[in-house]
């Protein structure tokens, strides 16, 4: 199965850079998401179409050295590179599609307009990014990106197409369509063919019978029964044989079609896999104040912070007895994510939460935690274990700068040892497993 490219880039356009985004151009969140849901496979479209095309293998090639991806909202609106591959990727349909988006989110053109340049920018950015990590020339960009055209369309969500961007498969992905015409124009010669070749039997047949019974009446008297049984066997092996010249040439056509269509689906069935699509999104989470001994924490209702302090408040830590009565109880961090890949650098919004948790060890110097990381099932598990490992060594270095390291008594990265979801179903689902987490220990 090849690489969805998608499912690498939504990890640059996570729930921190859509609050970021939402904020600096003053539209919802759920707005914003769903502009980048339409945006992120119309972009991938675009370069797939031109993946032969050596400008555009250049400007992905240049991305990953740019530093595009660590200054996405500051850096993408007016970066020569997005913009001289914009015109390339979409010509003079830019406006159609930043108009098409506009108004299937419900978000300002000049919003669209600026995530467009966003998604654009990440979508380069990664996939440079890949290419690098994975020593990816020229050619295994163009490779790449090919493998993408068999995914795009059902990659859109619901409500857009590409002949809303004003962007015809027929002008994208043109050999799909002489494909299909190839085997429509296959199918109907075969059947011609089965219904001529069907027309010559019976008259055969029709033919024979005709001697036969002419020769019973010169040969035999009229009350043989040979003179209508044996006319009549003919007429039932003849009308046997025509049903089965039909049925075979139907099967042939049939499976030909099949075959295409087998094909197909197999792709689609892998988008659907790789992508969280555009199926009911859940009602988005906002922060509220977190009460921590009169100071105003910024978090979710029943969120970690929430959940951590109403525990260390009931006397639960205080009056556990051992370690063995608190392992089993972990607190997910719901704002702190890492980049794509990267065990050292945090999303936007990322560092808000870990001050928070410094802040509550703070109050309670007597508690003590330790930090979790953990991965999805997919990749190389001996590579999840490390990076996991990395990720929550990372975080156990943050608290100890923060003056709270004494009260970290350890970390571990667990790869995917605890994830629950199985390793091809969608990205979206997949991502509850990838996690950090924190929890008391003694």
């Amino acid at each position: 199965m090849s690489l969805n490219v998608i499912d690498l880039i939504k990890g640059q356009l996570g729930p921190a850079l859509v609050s970021q985004a939402a904020s600096q151009f003053g539209e919802s969140e759920s707005g914003i998401s769903k502009a980048i849901g339409g945006l992120l496979p119309a972009v991938v479209g675009g370069l797939a179409n031109n993946a032969d095309n050596p400008g555009v293998v250049d400007a992905i090639t240049k991305a990953s050295s740019s530093g595009i991806l660590g200054n996405l909202l500051g850096g993408s609106s007016n970066n020569p590179i997005i913009t001289t591959l914009l015109s390339s990727l979409f010509g003079d349909k830019v406006g159609g599609l930043v108009n098409s988006i506009a108004s299937f989110s419900g978000i300002s053109n000049n919003s669209a307009g600026s995530l467009l340049n966003l998604v654009t920018g990440a979508t380069v950015g990664t996939v440079g990014k890949y290419a690098a990590d994975n020593n990816l020339g020229a050619s295994g960009i163009s490779g790449l990106l090919n493998d993408q055209k068999g995914i795009i369309s059902s990659l859109l969500p619901a409500g857009l197409s590409l002949a809303s961007f004003g962007l015809g498969a027929e002008n994208w992905f043109g050999q799909a369509k002489e494909t299909v015409s190839s085997v429509t124009s296959t199918a109907k010669d075969n059947i011609a063919e089965g219904v001529a070749t069907a027309r010559e039997n019976v008259s055969e047949g029709a033919r024979e019978i005709r001697e036969q019974f002419e020769n019973n009446n010169n040969n035999q008297g009229g009350g043989s029964i040979w003179k209508w049984l044996l006319p009549l066997l003919l007429l039932i092996a003849a009308g046997y044989f025509l049903w089965k010249q039909c049925e075979k040439k139907q099967t042939t056509t049939t499976m030909t079609s099949t075959s295409d269509s087998t094909g197909t689906h197999t792709d689609t069935a892998s988008a659907t896999t790789s992508t969280p699509a555009s199926t009911a999104t859940p009602a988005a989470k906002t922060d509220e104040n977190i009460d921590l001994n009169g100071v105003m924490l910024k978090g979710y209702k029943g969120g970690m912070e929430d959940q951590m302090i109403s525990f260390l408040k009931s006397g639960g830590y205080k009056n556990a007895a051992d370690d063995a009565v608190l392992k089993d109880k972990w607190y997910d961090f719901d704002h702190v994510n890492f980049k794509m890949g990267s065990s050292t650098e945090l999303e936007t919004g990322s560092q808000g939460q870990l001050e928070n948790l410094v802040a509550i060890l703070k109050a309670f110097p007597d508690s003590k935690i330790k930090i979790g990381g953990y991965t999805d099932k997919t990749g190389n598990e001996a590579s999840n274990v490390k990076l996991s490992q990395a990720r929550a060594d990372f975080i156990k270095a943050a608290l100890a700068k923060a003056g709270v390291g004494a009260q970290v008594l350890g970390a571990e990265g667990y790869g995917s040892k605890f994830a629950k979801v199985d390793a091809k179903a969608s990205d979206a689902e997949r991502a509850a497993d990838r996690k950090m987490s924190v929890r008391f220990a003694k």
